[in-house]
């Protein structure tokens, strides 16, 4: 057994990682980009090494960097967490060829599930039923065409080297198909640099169901199922275990069928083989088929852990170093249901934009699990995914394990970035997911609802009114006011694009008279509490000149000094402004061009996703201030275009 772990990755999984590999007592090696020097994970590893640029390309995709930092610092195996080199056979050959363990599967095994049609006949031919459909090597339109046709509408176009929904496209009727087909291709070239596509049946009430296996080259064992139903565009937000309505039966069927596809590829380690499976008329045997294996540990397998009892980190690093598979199956069973929400930092009503920004605050209850890789005062950085932390909750039915979900996302306070908290306590909380009503079209049907920006509750803008007055605190209630003037005081404050004024009126140092748009709140204090109307204050962050009130999952207001509405005419609606950090990738408007509300201007690359920006109304274009290539902050100006005449 090595004594020494380095963790090819960062942020939340190489922390994860780390925390099983000191459990067995191995030295940790954490390996960083320059954007990451003061990162959570390099200062909770034993050491660390940097390894290049900010830019993926530069650091953590650099498989010869982190063999040559694993070799300096006297590791004997490398974990690759996931994203990255996790599923890059080649790279797994050459820590072997170092004479390093890979603590995951073989190259041959990770080769085998790379490309999702070859997958499919291999699948296929070990018995592991897969969904009607078409992958053959003949990839001519007119032939894919009459294999749609052949298979039955609605079908699924799919990129065969795809991942995360890219070069995937839903077809319902045969005139669709042309364009959809174009479409597809052209972002599976652009994502994969690989074309090819495969067709097969849509399920009309799809749910998202997956097997944890864990093999040791030869004989594999399953650690039952997740239900991923709960997506948004094909990427998971709500995970949990084991799956609603599912009966014994079915149960064993796919354990079965998911050992059967392990053993097929003689895997070692943990993975996990995804199914699609129809839920229209509940969950059956004969109801469920292979989408494909990812060849790694997944994000969401904390769920399984806590059903379980079972430490798959520790499972990795154990079975690696030569070890038998800890339990039989016979050995393993299920406790109870848990539940995984995927915290990220993103605009919700901006249509779910990755952001950066520092986070100011972050505290999670003590009752749930949080893995992190960030930590207040952190910055979420646009050259990796956003995640902040992924809640873990655990009860002994579904209905306990929700209800603690929904409460550990109350009482999670984040200030300094937006994120998506209040749509994952929508989800939390939404009555059909609590009858067990899963399947993947659940969030894009009732999207309005979940997005839905509650009323602004009176004691919530009189609570931070009272905060940016400075008059919460424990002594100097009356700082800013003067012996010979009244009382009383105004602020302004802004949540958004509305303005807030209110007025402020000590009555004494603990009472408070807040007048606030619409209704007028009574703010006391009793034994160090402020209470407003008689309501607990629901707690805040303050830092210059903004609060983050701790209601609806955290409501930021802003300070508006009277000095600073003169300098916010700005330029109206004539700049065309990045809306958040990245990269130019295009630019498509010329100086002295007519352009119309939705044209495309510009294209801006960030958070791994494209963002088309397009003109907000009609115009002529006066200037372009950014050329393709360039690095640009958010909020910086792109394109200006000329002032509409009166």
């Amino acid at each position: 057994m090595f004594d020494t772990l380095l963790i090819a990755n960062r942020g939340e999984i190489a922390c994860r990682v780390m925390r099983s590999a000191r459990a067995l007592g191995l030295r940790t090696v954490a390996v960083y980009s320059e954007a990451d020097a003061g990162a959570r994970h390099v200062a909770e590893a034993d050491l660390a090494v940097c390894i290049g640029g900010a830019a993926p390309s530069e650091s953590y995709l650099r498989g010869e960097r982190i063999i040559e930092a694993a070799l300096a610092t006297g590791a004997g195996a490398i974990h690759p967490g996931y994203g990255f080199l996790s599923e890059n056979p080649e790279f797994v050959e050459a820590v072997e060829a170092a004479g390093l363990i890979f603590v995951g599967p073989s190259a041959s095994a990770i080769r085998a599930m790379g490309l999702k049609d070859a997958a499919k006949r291999l699948m296929d031919a070990a018995g592991v039923p897969v969904v009607p459909g078409y992958l053959g090597e003949d990839q001519d339109p007119a032939r894919l065409a009459k294999e749609a046709e052949a298979i039955g509408y609605p079908v699924l176009i799919k990129a065969v080297a795809g991942g995360g929904g890219k070069g995937m496209r839903l077809v319902e009727t045969a005139g669709d198909f042309p364009a959809a087909l174009e479409g597809a291709r052209a972002e599976a070239r652009g994502a994969f640099g690989n074309e090819a596509v495969l067709i097969e049946k849509y399920i009309t009430a799809p749910r998202h169901i997956e097997v944890q296996v864990f093999g040791d080259g030869e004989t594999a064992v399953h650690l039952f199922e997740r239900d991923c139903s709960l997506q948004r565009r094909h990427q998971k937000v709500i995970e949990e275990a084991p799956a609603p309505g599912m009966g014994a039966e079915m149960r064993a069927a796919m354990g079965a069928a998911a050992v059967r596809a392990a053993e097929a590829i003689g895997y070692k380690g943990a993975g996990t083989v995804e199914f699609i499976v129809d839920g229209s008329q509940g969950l059956r045997p004969d109801g469920f088929w292979f989408m494909e294996m990812n060849t790694r540990l997944q994000v969401e397998h904390p769920v399984t852990e806590a059903i379980t009892g079972v430490d798959l980190v520790e499972w990795q690093v154990r079975v690696a170093g030569g070890e038998p598979l800890p339990l039989t199956q016979e050995e393993l069973s299920i406790a109870g249901h848990a539940f995984e929400a995927r915290l990220y930092a993103e605009d919700v009503p901006a249509g779910f934009l990755p952001a950066t920004g520092r986070l100011a605050h972050l505290d999670f209850p003590e009752d749930v699990r949080a893995d992190s890789g960030v930590r207040s005062g952190d910055v979420i950085s646009p050259h990796y995914d956003p995640m902040i932390a992924k809640l873990i909750v655990h009860g002994p039915t579904r209905a306990v394990a929700l209800r603690r979900l929904a409460q550990g996302l109350r009482h999670t306070r984040v200030a300094g970035t937006v994120t998506n908290l209040a749509f994952l306590g929508a989800l939390a909380e939404h009555a059909g997911f609590a009858a067990g009503e899963v399947d993947t079209g659940l969030i894009g049907r009732d999207l309005d609802a979940l997005v839905s920006v509650p009323e602004l509750a009176p004691q919530v803008v009189a609570e931070a009114a009272l905060v940016l007055a400075g008059l919460d605190g424990a002594a100097g209630w009356d700082m800013g006011f003067t012996l010979w003037a009244p009382l009383a005081r105004s602020v302004l404050l802004r949540r958004g694009e509305e303005e807030l004024p209110c007025v402020l009126r000590v009555r004494s140092a603990d009472m408070v008279e807040i007048d606030v748009p619409g209704a007028t709140v009574l703010a006391a204090r009793s034994q160090g509490r402020w209470s407003f109307d008689g309501r607990p204050a629901a707690g805040h962050f303050r830092e210059d000149g903004h609060v983050t009130v701790f209601a609806h999952y955290g409501l930021r207001f802003d300070l508006v000094e009277p000095l600073d509405r003169a300098a916010e005419a700005g330029a109206g609606g004539n700049l065309v402004e990045a809306p958040m950090p990245g990269k130019v990738v295009a630019v498509f408007a010329e100086p002295g061009a007519q352009v119309a509300a939705g044209d495309r201007l510009a294209l801006l690359e960030a958070m791994k996703m494209e963002h088309t920006l397009r003109a907000a109304r009609d115009g002529i274009v006066a200037e372009v201030l950014v050329e393709a290539g360039a690095q640009v902050e958010a909020g910086a100006a792109l394109i200006r275009l000329e002032e509409e005449e009166a």
